[in-house]
């Protein structure tokens, strides 16, 4: 059981920033999100298209913002938790046991919802069963790249994810087998260069214009069979299965939870951000109010408004007394500044 002031649900930019709002409060937090990496929908969808609404930055990137709120964070030494999400959110008491899909218990008196529109979830190859794979030798993203050492790898996808591991694990597999719908490759070309590269020496099998036929194999898979688009099939020897055909937006457990849903997001106050649950906060694109405006500087003004509550509830014998991060000593301290 990990005890925490705050669980923070996505690791997008709101989320990062609600890491700072609670940090100068003195909390606490722990951040879990469904990728494998910091930065939600900025990193996934355009970590290089450039942004022009934040306050004091004329221009930014998705990436470039992300870097910066976790270089804004660092002081407060905050945890993440990555690649897993929170299947169940149970009352205890003032406080929330959450739960995640790798088996993390946490105890808090506050989750605060930042998930962007959702959980992002891959899409799956569109074979029956396949779930009895997953996890075993089907995977979906990489925790542990050494798992795969010695191993015959077929890579499905034609992106960056997928180029850039069959690249990485080329040295350290015995072979891979990269499998592609297309010719053409949305990686980016310097990638592209170097698994040409790799196919030619032999350390890559490639296999254009097809698409995963079936997977056999009792508990695991031990054999692909791919169709190419004149309807041939082709049977192939594997130990794992990586599959990167994208992600999709979907709200996944959360309705679950016993919130007031509108259509996929959830209405909150606006007084503190707060839902129909005590304790439970939604702050950025996933919250709903009168007025509301997807943006991200919206989102941060929320998550400073949801933190004051945060604190009212983890430290109830305190009072609170608002402060300017420009002339309090405990913050400067908080921040390691002298």
């Amino acid at each position: 059981m990990i005890k925490t002031d705050a669980v923070i649900i996505g690791a997008g930019p709101v989320g990062l920033f609600t890491v700072f709002e609670l940090g100068i409060l003195g909390l606490n937090s722990h951040v879990i999100d469904n990728l494998d990496k910091a930065g939600g929908q900025c990193i996934e969808l355009y970590p290089d298209k450039p942004i022009y609404d934040i306050p004091a930055l004329p221009v930014c990137t998705g990436e470039s913002l992300t870097n910066n709120l976790l270089e804004q964070i660092k002081p407060f030494k905050n945890e993440f938790h990555l690649n897993q999400r929170v299947n169940t959110i149970k009352k205890n008491n003032k406080n929330w046991i959450v739960e995640t899909s790798d088996d993390l218990i946490f105890e808090t008196p506050n989750v605060i919802i930042a998930g962007g529109v959702g959980s992002f979830e891959p899409r799956k190859p569109p074979i029956k069963g396949i779930e009895k794979f997953e996890d075993k030798n089907l995977f979906y993203s990489v925790k542990n790249k050494n798992q795969f050492s010695g191993q015959e790898v077929c890579i499905f996808g034609g992106g960056d994810s997928a180029l850039d591991w069959a690249v990485e694990l080329s040295k350290i597999a015995k072979k891979i087998i990269l499998v592609h719908r297309r010719d053409e490759f949305r990686a980016a070309q310097h990638t592209v260069d170097q698994m040409m590269k790799l196919k030619e020496s032999g350390k890559i099998d490639l296999y254009t214009n097809c698409q995963p036929k079936d997977f056999v194999g009792s508990s695991s898979i031990e054999k692909i069979i791919i169709e190419d688009n004149q309807k041939e099939t082709k049977e192939i020897k594997v130990d794992s299965v990586l599959a990167f055909f994208g992600l999709k937006m979907e709200l996944g457990p959360i309705v679950n939870w016993g919130l007031n849903l509108d259509k996929k997001t959830i209405v909150v106050n606006t007084h503190n951000f707060e839902t129909n649950e005590k304790g439970i906060f939604a702050v950025g694109d996933i919250c709903s109010y009168p007025g509301k405006l997807k943006l991200i500087l919206c989102g941060f003004h929320e998550a400073a408004l949801a933190s004051q509550e945060c604190f009212k509830r983890a430290k109830p014998d305190e009072k609170y007394v608002f402060r300017f991060t420009t002339s309090s000593s405990d913050i400067h301290k908080r921040l390691g500044l002298k």
